[in-house]
């Protein structure tokens, strides 16, 4: 993990949440490394429909699970989504609004950083 990340701006990474423990780290920011094979890069609000549509993908991010320190998500918290799960429920319809300066900059081996401006 680089404590200098930068964003999909190029600018420093700025943390995604600090209510609900976020990121693959879970420190907050959408930090990646040599352990985290989803790249969980893209900082997002999530909606009712990319919780639904999460859920049936066989990803639930609705139920709280105490043992992994997780409260659920409900709309409007900010998460850390893996770049491969975002662009799906984007082609889907179903993507969340991101938030750039959150998302780091791993983000865009996946996703054009035009996408994800649409989407901010």
């Amino acid at each position: 993990m680089d404590n200098r990340a930068k964003n999909v701006l190029g600018t420093a990474l700025e943390p995604c949440c600090t209510r609900v423990r976020a990121g693959f780290y879970r420190d907050g920011f959408c930090h990646t490394g040599d352990a985290d094979l989803g790249q969980h890069v893209v900082c997002a609000v999530v909606t009712e429909a990319f919780l639904q549509y999460s859920l049936e993908r066989g990803n639930d991010l609705i139920t709280p699970r105490p043992e992994w320190d997780f409260p659920g998500l409900k709309p409007v918290d900010r998460w850390c989504l893996c770049a491969s799960r975002w662009k799906e429920a984007q082609l889907a319809g179903v993507a969340p609004p991101v938030l750039l300066d959150a998302c780091h900059e791993k983000a865009n081996e996946i996703i054009s950083l035009e996408v994800l401006q649409a989407y901010e």
